[in-house]
């Protein structure tokens, strides 16, 4: 197994992998439930439908990247920061949706927003060493999280009290 994912198909299905473990987890933390359609939002807010496809995006040009960035650099030390980074990157992914949606604290999520824009500023950063090309594919990401973070930064203001249910 370890020759599979040295090299070949393994990089591009175990990044799949576990972009989808991280999708799927945020996912099923993310809850749209009445506590959430009683919060106050700004008028700009993205329609709910439009959140599913944009991070179908995001993550498949983050899984590019990462696939980008291991296969342009076979040492050893240099994989082990790309998969720190990432690694660092899905958990702050998924606590946002578990911070905001579960534990339902947009005031501490927005804590946590600021966390993974520099998570992905990391990403970037440690991936464009090897390939600015699969740097640059993270755009997306650090835009949509920047949205993201003024979002929350509104709903916070709008909503003063949180842990009510």
């Amino acid at each position: 197994m370890t020759g599979l994912l040295a090299g070949g198909w393994g990089p591009p299905v175990a990044a799949g992998l576990i972009a989808l473990a991280v999708a799927v987890a945020g996912g099923v933390a993310t809850r749209t439930d009445s506590w959430y359609h009683r919060l106050r939002v700004p008028g700009w807010k993205p329609p709910d439908w439009a959140f599913g496809p944009i991070w179908t995006v995001i993550f498949a040009l983050t899984t590019a990247s990462a696939v980008i960035a291991w296969n342009a650099d076979p040492d050893a030390a240099a994989r082990t920061r790309f998969v720190a980074v990432f690694a660092v990157n899905g958990v702050l992914n998924i606590a946002w949706s578990v911070i905001f949606f579960r534990l339902r604290r947009p005031d501490w999520a927005l804590v946590e927003v600021l966390l993974l824009w520099l998570s992905i500023l990391a990403v970037m950063f440690t991936v464009g060493q090897v390939s600015m090309p699969a740097a640059m594919l993270n755009l997306p990401y650090l835009a949509w999280v920047s949205v993201a973070a003024c979002l929350n930064l509104t709903i916070v203001r709008l909503n003063p009290r949180f842990g009510s249910t």
